[in-house]
């Protein structure tokens, strides 16, 4: 295709820049240990200091892939289809998950929420970040909030947000990987203190695997 062709394709999500593709257990939130077939799309501008996954930032630095392709390799291997990124929303999802959908996959999220929501999904995971904060849409459509909690006043953050989310939302508070020595027994504390949180871990790090 042509450049231009592509960035056209790109724009109406027919195309998508991939950065990654991989079928592993999930690791975090409500759905930790289950099989999932994760999609990682390039291209994210909240800028997150602690983020694990920097090198997704970039757009540019993942091939555009139509969204075809990313869809038969998905459906070799599970029926949960997760599709993170960078931030998934930066692109128009309606056309993936769509064709996911239609295969009989169960579409997850996992997003900040900073971008008007496309797509349909079965699980939305709303992980909001101060640096821009999820549009109203996407707080309607919470299944789970999860919160990163990388200092005390983080804490604050996350009932503030709970507070926007839709009431059905079943509400995480995570350690961020650098500070969960120092934040986890804080996370416990507040948990027992306010039993309509749970604790989220990222169970895939203590188990090596993607």
């Amino acid at each position: 295709m042509l450049e231009k062709e592509v960035q056209i394709a790109v724009e109406k999500g027919e195309m998508l820049p991939l950065m990654e593709e991989f079928y592993t257990i999930q690791g975090e939130g409500y759905h930790t240990g289950t099989p999932a077939y994760f999609i990682r799309v390039g291209g994210c501008d909240v800028g997150c200091h602690w983020c694990d996954v920097k090198e997704s930032w970039n757009a540019e630095l993942h091939p555009p892939t139509v969204t075809d392709t990313i869809v038969e390799n998905a459906a070799k291997h599970a029926k949960t289809i997760v599709i993170t990124g960078g931030e998934p929303l930066t692109w128009d999802m309606n056309p993936i998950t769509t064709k996911l959908k239609a295969r009989g996959m169960s579409v997850h999220i996992e997003t900040s929420g900073a971008y008007p929501v496309t797509g349909t999904w079965d699980w939305f995971c709303l992980s909001p970040k101060k640096n821009k904060l999820p549009v109203d849409d996407a707080y309607a459509i919470t299944n789970e909030l999860k919160v990163i909690i990388h200092n005390k006043h983080d804490f604050l953050f996350a009932e503030e947000q709970a507070a926007k989310t839709n009431d059905n939302a079943i509400l995480f508070l995570q350690p961020e990987w650098s500070k969960k020595e120092q934040m986890t027994p804080l996370i416990v504390d507040y948990v027992m203190n306010n039993p309509k949180w749970r604790i989220s871990l990222q169970t895939h790090k203590y188990l090596n695997i993607p």
